[in-house]
């Protein structure tokens, strides 16, 4: 099947208005367009996927970008809204770099972004896990190229996913590192596979490449074995360097649960990543508790 292109929105208007009197007719509805839709085919998925994709305001003028994020779970029905949300937010107040954000849809979540298991038990709970390789060779191969044929993305490419994808975030950096500049990964599944995916991380970044790679990691207050595989990896990460990996960690865990970290984490690995330098203004007379408007606004001499 070839690609269908959806010029639809991907914000869709929604409201509560008054009732209106008999004799008035209802206005119909305009549709606020804050990106663009595409149904993708993939040859590796043999399915077609929905991609999502949002530019901040000036992106047609080449306003500079962060670079483009890679967002999992992106579906319309997914996290792409409240993410493409916080865009909008660091393109108005300038407190982080604008970025163009492609959210890629999942389906099957236990399927396409689990790495495969080694642990017996994991085998045999979920023995439909472990399509992460074959999902990573549909952005690698199909996505990316897609959205680098269509749109400017920027300097830096940037993988991010909340929970399961987290765990997705985390196995591509520990597999193929160079294929993102940026990984996000916010409340991780690390219980994955018990304490093997994690323990395995320090040999793998051991073989890494050195680079200009970072790494934003949060965690909310899930505890158990969450809270065990990544002290395993935040250890791994430390003995290596930041020649190989630069990383950051933010502890939500007395603020958040699984359910609510995602908003707040991301609006933080944005101003942490891709600060903008603090705007420097000169205070307005009418924020000093003395002040007098300057002489041309009062049109005295």
């Amino acid at each position: 099947m070839s690609l269908r292109i959806w010029a639809a929105s991907v914000f869709i208007a929604m409201s509560l208005a008054p009732v209106a009197a008999a004799e008035e007719s209802v206005p119909e509805p305009e549709i606020l367009f804050g990106g663009e839709q595409y149904y993708l085919h993939s040859e590796v998925l043999c399915d077609d996927r929905q991609i999502n994709v949002w530019y901040p305001a000036g992106y047609g003028d080449g306003r500079p970008l962060a670079g483009v994020i890679y967002l999992l779970d992106g579906g319309d029905s997914q996290d792409f809204p409240h993410i493409a949300g916080l865009g909008q937010l660091g393109a108005l107040s300038w407190t982080f770099k604008p970025f163009l954000l492609v959210g890629i849809e999942t389906q099957d979540r236990q399927q396409e972004l689990t790495p495969p298991p080694t642990d017996e038990r994991f085998i045999s709970a979920f023995p439909e896990s472990g399509g992460a390789p074959k999902f990573r060779r549909f952005i690698l191969d199909e996505v990316k190229p897609f959205i680098e044929g269509q749109y400017r993305t920027g300097r830096r490419d940037i993988l991010m996913g909340e929970s399961l994808a987290g765990l997705f975030v985390i196995d591509t950096l520990l597999e193929t590192p160079e294929s993102f500049d940026d990984y996000i990964a916010i409340s991780p599944s690390l219980w994955w596979d018990g304490t093997n995916f994690t323990g395995a991380a320090r040999g793998k970044l051991d073989d890494h490449p050195d680079g200009a790679r970072r790494l934003y990691l949060a965690l909310a207050d899930e505890g158990g074995m969450m809270e065990i595989g990544m002290d395993i990896l935040r250890a791994a990460l430390s003995d290596v360097g930041t020649d190989v990996i630069d990383f950051t960690f933010n502890d939500f865990s007395a603020t958040h649960t699984h359910a609510t970290i995602y908003h707040s984490a991301a609006l933080d690995a944005f101003r942490t990543l891709y600060a903008e330098p603090e705007f420097e203004f000169d205070t307005p007379w009418w924020m000093d508790e003395f002040g007098e408007p300057p002489a041309e606004e009062t049109g005295t001499d």
